[in-house]
């Protein structure tokens, strides 16, 4: 049924393509029921897609998480990168005056 609901409202566009040009030379009316198709696609696309109605998605009490969250799915999600610390709070590597800026000693 949406198989014939789509190929109905593509040949309404290109009849009325056809009619559009109807004074005018062949050529004119073969690119005016393109013109005419090309504008009914997108209609037909949306009035023969499958509907959902009695389906829908269920809401999730769930918080999403922000990308500086540090609730434990969070923590445990990004554990190989803040290597078991909070973001944020990674306690530095060396104090300052022991060269801790040098190429060797970033990671």
């Amino acid at each position: 049924m949406r198989l014939v609901l789509f190929a109905a409202v593509v040949a309404l566009g290109a009849v009325v393509g056809v009619i559009a040009a109807a004074g005018d030379d062949t050529s004119t009316k073969v690119t005016m029921a393109f013109v005419g198709v090309l504008f009914a696609l997108p209609v037909a696309a949306l009035l023969a897609r499958r509907r959902e109605g009695a389906e829908r998605r269920q809401l999730t009490d769930e918080p999403i998480d922000t990308p500086g969250s540090t609730s434990p799915r969070s923590l445990s999600a990004n554990y190989w990168r803040d290597r078991g610390h909070p973001p944020f709070m990674k306690p530095s590597d060396g104090d300052p005056d022991k060269h801790m800026f040098d190429p060797d000693r970033l990671s």
